[in-house]
């Protein structure tokens, strides 16, 4: 009998170890996501300095299209629901349009543009 609860405590043990080793894997994942969204907003912030020295306006509804198309395809081929790709991008570019037009409207203290 003492040998089957010891079996149970080490297969116990393995089983924690595994999710450890899971949660640690997510960790790692979840560094790269946010490492890459913050890559995604610093590209975002130099097409709005372009866009502001070039005179291209804020918003630019086909491209917003192209990038909401490009995550629906990316939900359906990985099983992921439609409606959360469709918030998720919603929000992504929420924030960068805001701090495009942050940058895009930013004016020194003589008026002109910074």
């Amino acid at each position: 009998m003492r040998e089957l609860a010891d079996l149970a405590k080490a297969r116990e043990k393995a089983d924690d170890g595994a999710l450890e080793t899971l949660r640690a894997e997510l960790d790692r994942i979840d560094a790269e996501f946010l490492a890459a969204l913050g890559a995604r907003v610093a590209v975002c912030r130099s097409i709005a300095y372009y866009k502001r020295e070039h005179g291209v306006p804020m918003m630019q509804p086909h491209r917003i299209g192209v990038v909401q198309q490009r995550a629906a395809r990316f939900g359906e081929a990985n099983g992921l629901d439609l409606n959360f790709m469709k918030q998720l991008y919603d929000l992504i570019i929420g924030e960068t349009c805001r701090i495009e037009d942050l940058i895009i409207d930013a004016e020194t203290s003589d008026g002109s543009a910074a």
